[in-house]
């Protein structure tokens, strides 16, 4: 899907620049157009021709497979010449093998690329001719009095056709005076031009009720992923709460029962062992309760923001970690980001201390445009991956419900390097 967002209109560039853009524009179209036009066509009637014996189903595919990459320099270039992105579109996302030709084949946008590449052949030629023609023509006119003494002078000129009056001087007045009007149509002329073929390229280039479709459909499989998550998540505490400082909590309970006994029988050494006992308990259920706060935003994150609670979580990391935050100061990100971002740092030093036998994690976390780009890189034993039931697909899961992505780089041996993108965009101001 492309980006929505439009950036500073053609207003902001000067006259004389967008002129020269539209007018390379069309040029490149015409260079464009031949090759996806010859291309298209010929793949097109041989894919077909030979469809009943299967050979056309690659070469349909691959015809579909060219075409969307001239769609994808269509696209790239009418947005760089109108300034602005073009409306969203949509391509399925393709399987391997024999059906990653077929699925091809079933994808409603290739196709629209294909008719774009046809379509497109005489709009183009015709958009060239027009813009070129039009610009030549004006600086030639422009340029009357440096070439125009060459042509031989039988009186029967424009000025002649016009007024009947017969001079040289004044006929090349007069076509100097249409050189700069026509140069000063030129930009309403290219500015059409660009318009009518930008039209083409919106029409089937793009399919924003699809791309919607997708978009909606991949939001609402994060939010299932991120409900299972958080569902296992609290399963997971709620078991490990059972098992741990629960049961340490009431042989507490039991035991300081048990010495508020003694104390009234006067028996104070007995009442003493059960309350040291009592303390151990208590200690050791609260680093318990301290472990399994770890899967939780801890207070520092929302106090003072990511760069301390990242280090925070370093100081406690039993793998020694090289923090690399370079964030704006006293600029405080979405919540959504900084929490996300968070568990990120803490998932990734997690793996390296229980399962790469890493010596050494290093955390950069920077802004990069729009988006938050987290990355942990260790040099342990490598492996990692990205599979059902493990820390890093549910992370994967918990980056999809804020709209970023997850990259592993893990081969065996290491080093295992674990990427995140988080957007800023449309996720709220921070604190």
């Amino acid at each position: 899907m492309t980006d929505t967002t439009a950036s500073a209109g053609p207003t902001a560039v000067p006259l004389a620049v967008r002129a020269g853009r539209q007018l390379g524009y069309h040029v490149t179209g015409l260079f464009l157009a031949v090759p996806a036009f010859v291309l298209a066509t010929a793949g097109l009637s041989v894919g077909a021709g030979t469809l009943v014996v299967w050979i056309g189903i690659p070469v349909l595919a691959a015809t579909l497979a060219v075409s969307r990459w001239f769609a994808e320099l269509e696209r790239r270039s009418t947005e760089q010449v109108l300034g602005r992105s073009l409306p969203p579109h949509h391509y399925r996302e393709l399987s391997g093998g024999l059906r990653r030709a077929v699925s091809r084949l079933a994808d409603p946008q290739l196709w629209r690329d294909l008719v774009h590449a046809i379509v497109a052949f005489p709009v183009r030629i015709t958009t060239f001719v027009v813009a070129v023609t039009w610009v030549v023509a004006g600086i030639g006119e422009l340029l009357a009095f440096l070439w125009m003494w060459a042509l031989p002078d039988d009186g029967d000129g424009l000025l002649w056709l016009i007024t009947g009056i017969r001079s040289a001087v004044l006929e090349r007045t007069l076509h100097t005076v249409l050189g700069v009007v026509v140069l000063l149509l030129a930009p309403a002329v290219l500015s059409l031009m660009t318009a009518i073929r930008a039209g083409l390229a919106s029409a089937l280039l793009t399919n924003e009720s699809a791309a919607l479709r997708a978009r909606a459909a991949q939001l609402e499989s994060s939010r299932r992923s991120a409900v299972q998550a958080e569902a296992q998540t609290l399963r997971r505490l709620e078991r490990d709460i059972h098992d741990g400082p629960q049961q340490r909590l009431v042989r507490l309970t039991m035991d300081l029962e048990a010495a508020a006994r003694r104390l009234d029988a006067a028996d104070p050494d007995k009442a003493r062992a059960l309350v040291g006992e009592a303390l151990d308990h208590s200690r050791e259920a609260l680093t318990e309760l301290r472990a399994l706060s770890r899967g939780i935003a801890p207070p520092i994150l929302a106090d003072r923001g990511l760069s301390a609670a990242l280090a925070a979580a370093a100081a406690r990391s039993p793998v020694e970690v090289a923090l690399e935050i370079d964030l704006p100061d006293r600029v405080r990100l979405a919540d959504a980001v900084e929490t996300t971002a968070y568990f990120v740092v803490t998932e990734g030093l997690a793996n390296a201390a229980k399962h790469a036998d890493a010596s050494l994690v290093t955390v950069a976390v920077r802004v990069d445009g729009d988006r938050l780009l987290v990355q942990v890189r260790d040099d342990g034993r490598g492996g990692a991956h990205i599979g059902k039931g493990h820390g890093l697909a549910g992370l994967a899961d918990r980056l999809a419900t804020v709209e970023g992505a997850l990259d592993v780089h893990s081969p065996p041996g290491g080093p295992t390097v674990l990427t995140a993108e988080i957007p800023l965009r449309g996720l709220g101001a921070g604190a």
